[in-house]
């Protein structure tokens, strides 16, 4: 088994692995009209996933975030995208088509219940995307919430 992670705003708990917010506003692995779910296979690289979005005037919202531990049996399929196979945009922001178009496909075709990806923040660590639409998604064992907060010096 192998703990991965999702953070969270708290008032988000109820769809956090519905794959709404990815089809609703897209994501780096994903266009609009593809749910799924973005988690981190450490604590801190969710951490730093999250931060990057937050602007100086999110110190307050920060304070209403949860992680929530995935366990992912090692039995689960999972497909792997490697940097040596992706365009020289792949890092951009805001995302390019060309790795919304690898994750989409992915999603579509049902390949896996997982996609694993190197994370954009730091390339040598890596994130998964999670398909709640396929089969074998029902065997990630989501744990329980548990509060999170960043230290108040990374606000300097």
């Amino acid at each position: 088994m192998k703990r991965v992670w999702r953070i969270i705003r708290k008032k988000r708990l109820s769809d956090a692995f519905t794959g709404e917010g990815a089809r609703l506003g897209g994501g780096r692995w994903n266009h609009v009209g593809t749910p799924v779910i973005y988690v981190s296979e450490t604590q801190s690289l969710a951490a730093l996933e999250l931060f990057v979005h937050f602007t100086r005037n999110d110190i307050k919202l920060t304070k209403s975030l949860i992680a929530i531990p995935v366990d992912v049996p090692h039995s689960l399929k999972t497909v792997e995208v490697s940097i040596n196979n992706l365009d020289s945009d792949w890092r951009t922001s805001p995302p390019s088509n060309s790795t919304k178009d690898i994750g989409t496909e992915w999603a579509q075709n049902g390949t896996s219940a997982i996609l694993r990806v190197p994370s954009a923040v730091i390339p040598d660590e890596y994130n998964l995307v999670l398909n709640p639409v396929h089969a074998e998604f029902k065997k990630l064992k989501i744990g329980k919430p548990r509060h999170f907060t960043f230290d108040e010096r990374i606000w300097k």
